[in-house]
């Protein structure tokens, strides 16, 4: 099926055409009948299988087709990021200016007052976060008594991080009678109980299972040590001349140090994440994609939330928590039918999560090893001895293991001396040394003299310190 078969006004073709789209995806094809025809709809679809246009299309045409009543917007679409939520309001602005339709966007992160201003002069289609949305309704700057159509995209995110409240209060503010449309890229019970809730005979549509990862993308896995992850990295990068890369952590602390780590090694890279202020992230993401900077360090916030075209590499640093967060990110790359690589860098306390995504996807990810970085990998011949090496230990001679074995046992050895000379740090006791670096004895009193001395009679005037 076409565009033109699915019921789109003219001026819509013309725009999806001058995006260089000549065919509709299966979300698309599936998704925008049901809802030209009426129905609310719940949809399970992957990031990057076009489901943006599936819910944006079909929603500008049936707006247009109406007068607006002002001020007030009559569709609102809600995203659980700052970058979702910028990226969905691109696509519907794309298509609302061709029939003079008013679209904008509010979210956290940024002045609020510039929001105000726009809000006031009149939109149709508002596309918002929940945080900054309660913010400016609750102030009596928004009025969601008009709305007529309701989007939740990326609903599942949008529970993950805790939004449960705000979705509760946002549907006190919405009409009762009105059309609602949930996407969801996965569909635990939390979604089917959020979908019984809010939808009315809804269709289901699902067009790829959860647990399928893009075929164009290029899996593979190294095993490697948590100490040696950063140093194969940055040989990765370097040997390999990676550019446009996006590297996924587990923390916002190890993305900001990794970022610090590969920028000494001269190595453009930024991290994205929910410390860091919107002006910034949108500045970094900006610099990648013009490619002013090679390296995208991100958190899981940002995985469902980039969209970037031509991305060729995503790394897992750290494995997900989850094997679905494992396909979200995978599937930032291989997009639009472009092919893509990714790499995942598996500690052995993380060989558990690696299970646990193959089991998901239903298929072994090839192991490929990388000489002197990842786990019985041949270590390069100037290195005389690797431990934790097997292929190091095999080929190691006696003496040097050896000595290694005499160097860290004495190590230890001191260590532990240290220890109890200094003991715990929290209650020293006689023998311990404080920072100015006086003996201390008991609590509350003074500490001893080195030799007792005989009472000095008191004299008038006597100097102090004597001779």
């Amino acid at each position: 099926m076409s565009f033109d078969q699915l019921g789109l006004r003219a001026e819509l073709l013309e725009a999806v055409k001058a995006n260089g789209y000549s065919a509709p995806t299966l979300i698309q094809n599936r998704a925008i009948p049901v809802i030209l025809d009426g129905r609310d709809i719940l949809a399970r679809a992957q990031t990057g299988t076009g489901k943006t246009d599936a819910f944006a299309l079909p929603l500008v045409e049936i707006l247009s087709r109406g007068n607006g009543n002002g001020r007030h917007p009559r569709a609102l679409v809600l995203t659980p990021t700052r970058e979702l939520a910028l990226q969905v309001g691109e696509r519907i602005k794309a298509y609302a200016r061709r029939v003079s339709l008013r679209c904008t966007v509010v979210h956290g992160g940024v002045r609020i007052h510039p929001q105000i201003e726009r809000l006031r002069r009149g939109i149709d289609i508002l596309v918002a976060t929940p945080g900054r949305l309660l913010d400016l309704a609750g102030q009596r700057h928004l009025n969601l008594f008009r709305i007529a159509f309701l989007v939740f995209d990326e609903a599942d995110r949008m529970l993950d991080l805790g939004f449960s409240q705000e979705i509760s209060e946002i549907l006190d503010l919405v009409p009762t009678k009105r059309r609602t449309m949930l996407f969801s890229a996965t569909y635990t019970q939390p979604i089917r109980d959020l979908a019984e809730r809010m939808l009315q005979s809804p269709e289901y549509i699902e067009v790829t299972p959860h647990h399928m990862a893009a075929e164009a993308v290029i899996q593979k896995v190294h095993l490697v040590n948590r100490s040696n992850k950063r140093a194969l990295l940055i040989h990765l990068i370097t040997s390999e001349d990676w550019s446009r890369t996006l590297v996924f952590t587990r923390t916002r602390h190890g993305a900001d140090t990794l970022t610090e780590k590969l920028a000494a090694h001269g190595i453009g890279a930024a991290a994205m994440h929910g410390n860091k202020s919107q002006s910034f992230r949108t500045r970094s993401l900006k610099a990648f994609r013009n490619g002013e900077i090679h390296i995208l360090v991100a958190t899981d916030v940002a995985a469902r939330g980039l969209d970037i075209s031509d991305l060729p590499y995503v790394v897992n640093y750290d494995m997900p928590g989850a094997p679905e967060e494992y396909v979200h990110r995978i599937g930032r790359t291989g997009r639009a039918g472009e092919s893509g690589l990714a790499v995942s860098l598996v500690s052995p306390e993380e060989r558990p999560c690696l299970q646990a995504i193959e089991k998901l996807l239903k298929q072994k990810i090839p192991v490929e090893t990388v000489d002197g970085y990842t786990e019985d990998s041949d270590v390069p011949d100037y290195v005389l001895f690797r431990p934790d090496s097997v292929s190091s230990e095999k080929n190691a001679d006696e003496d040097i293991k050896a000595l290694i074995a005499r160097r860290t046992a004495s190590k230890k050895q001191s260590k532990t001396r240290n220890a109890k000379k200094t003991g715990s740090g929290k209650n020293p006791g006689q023998g311990s040394t404080s920072r100015s670096g006086r003996r201390a004895g008991k609590a509350g009193k003074k500490p001893p003299r080195s030799a007792p001395r005989r009472p000095q009679p008191s004299r008038p005037g006597k100097r102090k310190g004597g001779r």
